[in-house]
């Protein structure tokens, strides 16, 4: 069966709103004290016992890198949850960019990096645009380059964390929408992508990678054959068989960290993409309850379990992003 990229690109934004709350929680016991062991959407809460905004810091330089506007008085404040805005079933501001790439491509009927990077700046720069607290390391590097006078091409900086595949979902649903699914293409257009923001190696590759695990899924091979068939170099697959039966928090957690960090936690996003192949619901509830950067690697467990498995209704019926896509939905389970 052929499946779709955008089973991909809606995976990424369910797995995204899923874990939301309990992002970045690395004491999982506050986590499961705080949120119980929830099955559907829920709503951040005040106070986030891991949270350091309150050592966080951003001070712009000028109109050119002033992203934080009306949020930048909650940084600095203890306790702070980093998306206390968001509502049930609310994406984090890299997935509301998401959404802003693919419907830029739509719109355009193509993927121009250079446009999409004015396009970023624009919507980053307008007040009241997305009403998240945080906004990542790269996002205030990017707009203090803009603001000291460099091209939107050359903002970019080395960053190695996951969130720098975040848009990729959403670039590949945009392009098959357009209908521009050559391979070379899309890994092109994904290496340009990810290179305006993050530029690092690991980064890149881990970019590549999840591309070509996203084609190979869509020409309907399971999981567990893509990632044996494509061998990855970052991703231990006897490890991932050897950790299968193991508990989830046990692996990510233990033997392999919760943080941001590529390459190991595309290896943590790929466990559970392996270990949950076959039932999407457990994959994004699993990934979101181990804490950590949950979000982030959301993205990856998603996109990939999603192209499997597709999105059963009850996750999309309440994903709030959905209502502004003009998207024609695939087929999915009840």
């Amino acid at each position: 069966m052929i499946m779709s990229f955008q089973n991909a690109f809606l995976g990424s934004l369910v797995a995204d709103a899923v874990s939301m709350p309990v992002h970045w929680y690395y004491d999982v016991d506050s986590l499961d004290w705080d949120y119980g062991d929830f099955d559907h959407y829920v709503a951040p809460r005040n106070p986030h016992p891991d949270s350091i905004l309150w050592r966080s810091k951003y001070e712009p330089i000028g109109e050119k890198d002033d992203i934080l506007r009306e949020q930048a008085k909650h940084w600095g404040k203890p306790g702070l949850h980093y998306h206390q805005f968001l509502k049930v079933g609310e994406n984090t501001l890299n997935l509301q960019l998401a959404c802003e790439l693919y419907r830029v491509i739509i719109k355009q009927g193509k993927f121009d990096p250079d446009g999409w990077l004015e396009r970023y700046a624009e919507v980053m720069l307008t007040p009241q645009w997305h009403n998240d607290t945080y906004a990542e390391e790269y996002h205030r590097a990017f707009f203090t380059n803009y603001a000291r006078g460099k091209k939107l091409s050359a903002c970019g900086i080395p960053d190695l964390h996951i969130g720098g595949l975040s848009l990729v979902p959403a670039l590949l649903a945009g392009l098959e929408a357009i209908g521009q699914t050559d391979e070379d293409h899309l890994l092109e257009s994904t290496r340009l992508l990810v290179k305006g923001t993050h530029d690092h190696p690991n980064t890149l590759g881990a970019a590549r990678d999840l591309t070509r695990i996203i084609i190979s899924l869509s020409k309907g091979t399971g999981v567990r054959n893509t990632l044996s068939d494509l061998q990855l170099s970052d991703v231990p697959l006897s490890s991932l068989k050897k950790w299968d039966n193991l508990p989830d928090r046990q692996v990510v957690g233990k033997i392999l960290s919760t943080a941001c960090y590529l390459p190991e936690s595309f290896t943590a996003s790929l466990y559970l993409a392996y270990k949950y192949e076959d039932d999407f619901t457990l994959a994004v509830l699993a990934n979101a309850k181990v804490g950590g950067d949950n979000c982030h690697r959301g993205v990856v467990v998603g996109s990939v379990v999603g192209m499997q498995t597709g999105i059963p209704q009850k996750w999309l019926r309440d994903l709030k992003s959905l209502e502004g896509l003009s998207c024609e939905l695939p087929s999915s389970p009840a």
